[in-house]
């Protein structure tokens, strides 16, 4: 019985050994070429034999067939065959994104780990734009570094709201551009057009075919015709585009006729270097005008004076008289010095320090004019008084003591060979700057003999004519300005306000005593300590610079390179809230200093009173006069 038993087992286990291997490698074979696992994952997930609970899958909400979209392609290396725990090199989204997923909003239900941990990734809530690279990177580490997780991490991460932020913004870039067109496009396109039909009708080919010359010319007439002065789009008439598509078919056929391109290139450089040669004669044009316009007196203001000498001279001489006389050598009081022809700069001068004063009867003004205008300045503030402020109006022509023996300057104003130098016609071109009478006017240089003409006054402000005063000057005289004899605003911030671009620094006399980078300062609001002006000899001192420049070899002629000489290291810099500079001649004075400023000067050619003055800052200088007063009214002067 048992060797019967023994033989029956001894065939059972040799068909296990035959049959368990075939089992075996077929069950193998099945596992490999499962569809499933090779193309939808990597190897190494359907190696590890993860379940994944089928309520996780369902986690994802289904689209409808008209939001589906294609996803974004994203390619594995075919190189990466070995897994592991290293990630795969996947590049950035911007790079490999073609398409993008229309956005799906998810949500996690419940916390997951271990091997829900995967589709808790996919199925996490999207729209968290804040969540940085770094963040995810932690949030890798946290968990198995395999491959797998990556990926499936850095897909949601595409697909995620930086996605469709990066892709609106974009299309909110195109949609401005595109809304944001040129009015004057279609203008631009068509003086091209000229400018190339200019090119051929100048070209031997083209000159060569007397028809198609004619015809060009013709075309050439009827676009310059339709163009007329029309400086955008809507301007153009309704026959535009026809006679510019008859243009562009002539241009066609020119081009057929010329086919070297060395020619045009010529041409073209030609036609360069014309219109460069016309812009700077432009230039210059510009330039004499613009000084030619600042020198002119309008018609207002030449017939305001008359005016109002005729008023003067009607009354008795005992309205002629200015009140308060007993203020004006009270050194107690504010004294401001004003040396001016003009009567409108020199009443919004006084209209402004007046009404933005704190205590305007404190307020003394010291105005010198010649005498032309004298009596209708004085007629001005007698019938325009400002205030409870005291004015005092004198003649240049009382002070006998200002005479060309005492005063080097008076004698070089007077001289022929000053006069020459700056009015001679054949230097028309090259001085055009300087041929202005303001620069022979004695009054321009008055203000170098101060303690002479006010010799009873320890301080005083000296003001411009083209200036506004915006808050109370009132701190001007309590300054400590250390000793030094004028208080002024440096004008460091520009290379051509240093010394080099006043002085002759090749001239010895100037190099050995000057340094050229030294900071320049400002006239038109100046603080003068007139007690240390006397002490230190300043009027002298601005004397032996005068004589010195008799050919006018160390500076030219102006006030600020004397003034520059005559004050060197006697100068107390002031805050520049108190003084701002350039309404004259810069349209990008920022409008926060300007606010901040007590004074505002209009230095330039652009005057506020002038019709080239620019017009964003004319309002400051407007406010300030009463446009309805009689006298501005019969003189046609407005706003």
């Amino acid at each position: 019985m048992v060797r019967r038993r023994r033989r029956s087992v001894l065939p059972l286990l040799l068909a296990l050994t035959v049959l368990s291997p075939l089992a075996l490698y077929t069950d193998r074979l099945s596992v490999a070429l499962s569809p499933t696992q090779t193309r939808d994952f990597p190897g190494e997930i359907a190696n590890k034999g993860r379940v994944v609970k089928a309520n996780k899958l369902n986690a994802l909400p289904l689209e409808a067939a008209s939001s589906l979209k294609e996803p974004v392609g994203v390619v594995l290396p075919e190189e990466s065959t070995e897994y592991g725990s290293k990630e795969l090199p996947l590049k950035k989204a911007g790079e490999h994104k073609n398409r993008v997923l229309s956005e799906v909003r998810v949500t996690a239900d419940g916390t997951g780990s271990g091997d829900e941990e995967l589709i808790e990734q996919v199925t996490r809530k999207e729209g968290q734009d804040g969540a940085s690279d770094e963040q995810d990177k932690t949030t890798g580490s946290q968990g198995q570094s395999s491959s797998e997780e990556s990926i499936l991490e850095t897909i949601p991460k595409q697909t995620s709201a930086k996605i469709l932020v990066e892709n609106s913004q974009a299309e909110g870039a195109d949609g401005k551009s595109k809304s944001t067109v040129l009015p004057d496009t279609r203008i631009r396109n068509i003086k091209d057009q000229l400018i190339k039909a200019k090119v051929y009708l100048g070209l031997g080919a083209i000159r060569a075919n007397s028809q198609y010359l004619r015809d060009l010319r013709q075309r050439v007439r009827e676009v310059q015709k339709v163009l007329g002065d029309a400086s955008k789009d809507s301007d153009l008439p309704k026959n535009a585009n026809e006679k510019v598509k008859a243009l562009e078919q002539m241009l066609i056929k020119g081009k057929q006729m010329q086919d070297d391109c060395s020619v045009v290139v010529k041409k073209l450089r030609a036609m360069l270097h014309s219109a460069e040669e016309q812009l700077h004669a432009h230039k210059k044009e510009t330039v004499f005008l613009t000084q030619l316009a600042a020198k002119t007196l309008p018609k207002g203001l030449h017939c305001l004076p008359l005016r109002l000498t005729n008023e003067y001279f009607s009354l008795d001489p005992a309205q002629q008289q200015v009140p308060n006389q007993e203020r004006l050598s009270d050194p107690n009081l504010h004294h401001y010095a004003l040396f001016s022809d003009n009567i409108l700069a020199t009443a919004v001068v006084v209209n402004s320090t007046v009404l933005n004063a704190k205590h305007p009867s404190a307020h003394v003004f010291h105005i010198v004019t010649d005498r032309l205008n004298y009596a209708p300045m004085s007629m001005w503030f007698l019938a325009n008084p400002p205030g409870k402020a005291t004015i005092e109006v004198q003649n240049i022509e009382e002070f006998t003591w200002l005479n060309d023996s005492y005063s080097p300057v008076l004698k070089q104003l007077g001289s022929q060979s000053m006069i020459d130098y700056y009015f001679r016609a054949d230097r028309a071109n090259s001085d055009s700057k300087y041929r202005n009478p303001k620069y022979l006017s004695i009054l321009n240089h008055l203000r170098f003999y101060l303690p002479e003409i006010y010799p009873n006054l320890d301080k005083m402000v000296f003001l411009d004519d083209d200036i506004v005063v915006k808050k109370d000057l009132s701190g001007l005289w309590a300054i400590d300005m250390k000793g030094k004899v004028n208080g002024a605003l440096e004008t460091c911030g520009e290379s051509f306000h240093r010394f080099d671009r006043y002085l002759n620094f090749s001239n010895p006399v100037i190099a050995k005593n000057f340094d050229p980078h030294a900071c320049g300062w400002a006239f038109g609001m100046n603080v003068f300590d007139l007690a240390e002006w006397r002490q230190q000899n300043i009027t002298q001192i601005y004397h032996s610079w005068q004589e010195l420049n008799q050919d006018r070899l160390l500076w030219k002629l102006g006030t600020l390179p004397p003034g520059l000489i005559t004050f060197w290291n006697k100068t107390f810099p002031l805050n520049r809230s108190w003084h701002v500079l350039g309404l004259g001649y810069n349209p990008h004075v920022s409008s926060r200093d300007i606010e901040r400023a007590a004074v505002i000067h209009y230095n330039g050619n652009m005057k506020p009173w002038l019709e080239i003055g620019l017009p964003k800052y004319r309002s400051y200088w407007l406010k300030y006069l009463d446009y309805d007063q009689p006298f501005l009214r019969e003189c046609n002067i407005n706003p």
